[in-house]
């Protein structure tokens, strides 16, 4: 059977696309969906490797075209890249579960940077990142879950949402837009290669994402022409990056349902994967009324169930550095039980040694912390990343807890004050307070805005927290 066209019918949907057909739903989700991003973005943007892209950004040349948080202004598909690199570095960008993808790092930097050099109105810019959502989640959902054992999908399907976000802005023709499908999806790339060594390629996937989106959109506005098959070809993406792939994914309800609501917002500064688990822990230790490290002295063992593919990512038990921490479930569970939160604090660098876990009551408890996959759960994901977990005490009584859904998922939700609350928390000590007040209100009123190149702009001062910024 002929698979159907998906490339010309994405292309076709995104290119057609106007602001007055999004439902009202998909346009709060995409106000909800930057306001998260933003915080990420802004703190991420003061981490070394941003800092790192930043100056690389800066050799290619100078522009005034886009915002580069904390960082001189740049081309757009300079800004893409840095603040791309910028916005995945904290591991507390959305996610979504269908696709196993992180739509917002690659995404937004991609809508925002030729938004602002185009001079597009708010809504136009609304517009492009919903429809960049859009194809990237589809895409991701047509190879999942085959293509996440050797693939990034932030890195690799998401450079179709970010071509989008691009194309959708500089108006891209229906043949245009397949063009640009084309350039990206032969750009498109991420393997997970990285997490051997704990490098920081990880980040690197959206900001090329969204670098590659930005390239392949301009250069199909000039009439450099794509594969028109890039989805669904012999040799295309689809064949080349997986084994089960649903090319009915990308395609099915086009148009009245739209992914932008199923996004998933992270509350904890680490891998999804590990969430669930995560949220069950601590809601044991309030039962329990612990405070400090009195887990470790109630707890005799902690028996985790989880599912198979997310087990492959984060199954290093006894982390050395900060960014293996965020990719081990066994730590991310021990901190939640001892320290009661697992944010940035949980991630500092002096936590952690060549020996492993140097806070004391966290690498105690480690050992007793048994981690196992299981087929129900395993069959339930990606639709559910669930776990359950037994806690065993020492005093002979034991509990055990199941949830699928962590919080900040549509099954789960957190209201955008809580978004706002968080966009605050990340931004007020990298900056001030008047700043993170400035990026609230400044997304919030994105949908009045005339020229997207004024109000992000204010939000970008090259310096904070003692960062020397090249001219």
């Amino acid at each position: 059977m002929t698979p159907r066209p998906a490339s010309r019918l994405l292309a076709d949907f995104c290119a057609s696309a106007r602001f007055r057909d999004l439902p009202t739903v998909v346009v709060d989700e995409a106000h909800r969906a930057i306001l998260d991003w933003l915080g990420s973005a802004m703190s991420g943007a003061l981490e070394p490797p941003a800092q790192m892209a930043r100056e690389v950004v800066r050799q290619l040349g100078a522009s005034r075209d886009a915002t580069v948080f904390a960082g001189a202004r740049s081309s757009a598909a300079g800004a893409a890249l840095a603040n791309g690199v910028a916005s995945h570095i904290l591991e507390l960008d959305d996610v979504h579960k269908g696709s196993t993808l992180h739509a917002a790092a690659p995404v937004i930097p991609a809508a925002l940077s030729v938004a602002e050099r185009e001079h597009a109105s708010g809504e136009d810019f609304l517009l492009a990142v919903a429809l960049g959502y859009e194809a990237a989640l589809r895409v991701g959902e047509a190879v999942n879950p085959s293509h996440y054992r050797y693939w990034h999908p932030t890195g690799t399907a998401a450079t179709f949402g970010a071509a989008v976000a691009a194309g959708s802005l500089v108006r891209l023709s229906p043949a245009q837009m397949l063009d640009a499908l084309g350039s990206a999806g032969t750009q498109a790339s991420g393997l997970w290669e990285f997490n051997a060594d704990g490098a920081m390629s990880k980040a690197l996937h959206p900001g090329k994402a969204a670098m590659n989106g930005v390239l392949a959109a301009d250069l199909a506005r000039v009439g450099f022409t794509g594969a028109t098959r890039i989805l669904e070809g012999e040799r295309g993406f689809f064949r080349a990056t997986t084994t089960d792939f649903d090319a009915s994914r990308v395609t099915e309800a086009l148009g009245s349902h739209w992914k932008l609501p199923e996004n998933c917002y992270k509350l904890h500064s680490c891998c999804g994967h590990t969430h669930t688990a995560i949220d069950v822990s601590l809601e044991h230790r309030a039962e329990c009324g612990w405070r400090g490290d009195e887990a470790l002295g109630a707890l005799e063992r902690v028996e985790v169930e989880t599912y198979e593919q997310g087990h492959a990512i984060v199954k290093q038990h006894d982390p050395t550095t900060p960014y293996q921490a965020k990719f081990s479930l066994a730590y991310c569970v021990a901190a939640a039980l001892v320290d009661g939160a697992v944010g940035l604090e949980q991630f500092a660098a002096e936590r952690f040694g060549p020996a492993g876990v140097g806070h004391a009551a966290v690498a105690a408890l480690l050992p007793r912390i048994e981690i196992r996959v299981v087929p129900d759960i395993t069959a339930r994901y990606p639709a559910e990343w669930g776990t359950r977990i037994t806690y065993v005490h020492r005093d002979g009584t034991c509990r055990t807890r199941a949830a699928a859904f962590p919080r900040g998922n549509p099954e789960n939700p957190v209201s955008t004050a809580a978004l706002a609350d968080k966009l605050r928390a990340l931004v007020t000590p990298r900056y001030d307070a008047a700043t993170a007040e400035r990026a609230v209100t400044t997304v919030l009123a994105l949908a009045s805005v005339p020229d997207m190149s004024i109000p992000f702009a204010a939000l970008a001062p090259a310096r904070a927290a003692g960062e020397v910024v090249h001219p």
